[in-house]
């Protein structure tokens, strides 16, 4: 039986993933001084953090349509899995929902199975659901099985992240009900993580980025359960030596099934910043 997992374009897909041809990436889109970018293959990170940084505007996003999530769930595969960026960060969820729905509608009797997953993360955290949705359907698993595996997966998945600077996720309102947050002179970094709903919450701060990052490490190995059954996941923002500092600094301290990095795509460039790390487990 053939399936299609479709990841919003927040979650990184890997050259391997992109070579499977099951997977399939939902353009979100970025405006930096009235240009419009799309977040795909065309997506030009150095140009884009040379126009964020010349830019006196705040860059803005905007997700992808129900229509285009119609599109995508459309074609011969029989069971369809959405990955989206967490409902509490974007529409990303409610427009693949709408377009769920609306495609039932319009092919009612249609033998296809659809099911959107709220990543409740973003970024890798969406790539590593996407690669457990693989595994479950290479084991053989019945629709049902799979969304329930994968949800159980999401339950016990957490996500961090340090950035240089925090200025896009605040002046676009994704950082509410969080108080603490100390001025940027003091070059105080802040370490962030995702609650269980999916919101953005702060788990500590420590001055300058290096400190700040040893305290990420030290959050992740406490929060850590079955880590060595677990894949460690690191996105970086134009970054990879911070990026392998931070992978060899969590592998010191818990094993770990396996581990990759990537680059950040476009979204979570914009929202990272240059220099941002995003880690998931």
């Amino acid at each position: 039986m053939s399936y299609k997992i479709i990841v919003d374009s927040c979650g990184e897909l890997t050259q391997k993933m992109k070579r499977k041809g099951i997977y399939s990436s939902a353009p979100l889109s970025m405006e930096v001084d009235g240009d419009r970018i799309v977040d795909d293959e065309t997506f030009d990170q150095a140009d884009f953090l040379k126009r964020v940084a010349a830019s006196p505007e705040c860059p803005k996003s905007s997700c992808p349509s129900p229509e285009k999530y119609m599109e995508l769930y459309d074609g011969e595969e029989e069971r369809v899995y959405a990955v989206t960026l967490s409902a509490e960060l974007s529409g990303s969820y409610n427009s693949a929902q709408l377009g769920k729905d609306l495609w039932m509608e319009e092919h009612a009797g249609q033998e296809k199975s659809i099911y959107v997953f709220n990543s409740r993360s973003a970024s890798v955290g969406e790539t590593l659901i996407a690669c457990k949705i693989e595994e479950c359907e290479e084991k053989g698993m019945s629709f049902d099985e799979v969304v329930s595996a994968v949800e159980a997966y999401i339950a016990g998945q957490h996500t961090y992240f340090v950035l240089e600077n925090l200025d896009t996720l605040r002046k676009n309102g994704r950082l509410t009900g969080i108080k603490s947050l100390v001025a940027s002179a003091l070059n105080i970094k802040p370490v962030m993580g995702s609650t269980p709903e999916g919101k953005i919450c702060q788990l500590g701060q420590a001055r300058g980025m290096k400190r700040a990052l040893a305290k990420m490490a030290d959050q992740i190995a406490a929060d850590g359960e079955n880590t060595k059954n677990k894949v460690l996941a690191i996105s970086h923002c134009n970054c990879p030596e911070r990026a392998r500092e931070m992978e060899r600094m969590i592998k010191d301290k818990i094993p770990v099934k396996s581990s990759f990095i990537v680059d950040t795509a476009g979204i979570s460039s914009m929202y990272a910043n240059d220099g941002g790390i995003i880690v998931v487990l």
